[in-house]
């Protein structure tokens, strides 16, 4: 995964499982590169490997630090660096322990702080603590950047293996060291890892505003979000917030789905735009739409914790005019991995494919951007004051709501001032 979320039953948008003949071929085609038949090209030379590979077989001094190495684990080792060379944080070699440890992620059978983090700007970063869980007991916020987990620097540490030190038995503490934005020393934050629940859909009313927070897009979703709108229907509030702040995303049909209900039949929800442009595919509603939605009665609520799946939506709603979208930027997760199970018990997770919104807009291109730029910074959230939220009402009930200026956005998300929106190497975030 993007980044992998740390709670049971949670998935991300964009994951594909490939296995059988294909992940045979890779199989093939990943060790030949080890017995001198190169598969890329002829002009492929791999003098310079064997030489290195004899050198240090002949010269490196073992010590108390280190051991000898077997061959299985150097070729590990330089299938690992093959993968590591093409800079994407989503595209990860999987020995057979982590695709054991991927396989009790996506299935929920662990348990964990309940939280999402990613990599940006090669700093491990929490995209979202989910609600009522450890994290967000804890006081961990989206944007927190994690310096130490334990006694082991996250310094240049991968998404996996950052994953793997907060994961942990029920009951168990794993100590997080924070930076966030605005604080002048380093926060140590203990957090009980335990069995996380993760609710899907909540609902609440101010005055003739409805609002449903949306939490995940499990496969239970659709039929959450229907039943929420039925209460809609059956209330007087007249206008709608859907709030996907902290969502990291879920399965790309539960976005389709939702989609649907907003968006006209036919339209465009999502672009899937692949290297090979003859696979090129296009999600469109299904014209289930729950009524007549335009942006005076219809608001997206996004931050930096929205990734995948949310930023399908709201790019969906977005573009297609039906909803005003108010928040910060987007986490910017827009990519379609596959997972090839190699024979092993190891596996390629690799990208494949962006997404992007109905005009075109790529989602990892730095997220998306709100029609009104309004912040939340972590003191609001300590203090439980959301002006975000606040601004939506606002905006509905007719008044007109300005955007901030863009600075602001970076305090939001506790973000350090290099600006961490960047898409250099983003977490995380439908399918995984």
């Amino acid at each position: 995964m993007v980044a992998v979320l740390l709670a049971a039953g949670a998935f991300f948008s964009g994951v594909q499982f490939g296995q059988g003949s294909a992940g045979q071929g890779q199989l093939a085609s990943i060790f030949s590169l080890f017995a001198a038949e190169p598969q890329a090209s002829e002009e492929t030379n791999l003098d310079q490997f064997w030489e290195i590979w004899g050198l240090l077989d002949e010269k490196f001094a073992v010590g108390t630090s280190s051991q000898r190495l077997t061959d299985e684990q150097k070729i590990q080792g330089a299938i690992e660096g093959l993968v590591d060379s093409y800079d994407d944080p989503y595209t990860v070699y999987l020995p057979p322990a982590d695709t054991e440890a991927f396989t009790d992620d996506i299935s929920g059978e662990f348990s964990g702080v309940g939280m999402e983090v990613g990599i940006r700007d090669n700093l491990v970063t929490i995209i979202a603590p989910l609600p009522e869980t450890p994290a967000a007991q804890a006081g961990l916020l989206a944007g927190d950047v994690i310096v130490r987990i334990d006694d082991v620097s996250a310094e240049g540490m991968r998404i996996d293996e950052a994953v793997k030190l907060i994961r942990g038995e029920q009951g168990s503490v794993v100590n997080l060291t924070i930076f966030r934005e605005g604080e002048r020393e380093f926060l140590e934050i203990p957090v009980t890892r335990d069995t996380i629940s993760i609710p899907t859909v909540r609902t609440e009313q101010i005055d003739e505003v409805f609002i449903i927070s949306l939490y995940s897009f499990n496969a239970i979703a659709e039929q959450k979000v229907k039943e929420a709108l039925n209460e809609l229907a059956q209330s007087d509030a007249t206008k709608l917030v859907i709030d996907v702040r902290g969502n990291p995303g879920g399965f790309l049909e539960s976005a389709v789905a939702i989609g649907s209900l907003f968006v006209p039949s036919g339209k465009v929800i999502v672009q899937e735009s692949f290297v090979d442009e003859s696979k090129n595919d296009t999600f469109r509603s299904r014209g289930r739409q729950a009524g007549v939605f335009t942006p005076e009665n219809l608001v997206v609520l996004v931050d930096g914790g929205s990734a995948s799946a949310s930023e399908i939506l709201a790019g969906a709603l977005k573009d297609h005019g039906v909803a005003t979208v108010i928040g910060t930027q987007t986490f910017g997760k827009g990519s379609v991995q596959e997972l090839v199970e190699l024979a092993d018990g190891s596996s390629l997770k690799v990208t494949i494919a962006r997404w992007l919104t109905p005009n075109g807009t790529s989602i990892s291109n730095g997220g998306l951007t709100p029609d009104i730029r309004i912040s939340r910074t972590p003191a609001d959230r300590i203090a439980d004051v959301d002006p975000q939220k606040d601004a939506a009402v606002r905006h509905l009930q007719g008044e007109v709501v300005a955007s901030e200026e863009l600075e602001n956005d970076l305090l939001e998300n506790g973000e350090l001032e290099d600006n961490l929106l960047e898409d250099a190497s983003p977490v995380a975030p439908t399918g995984e």
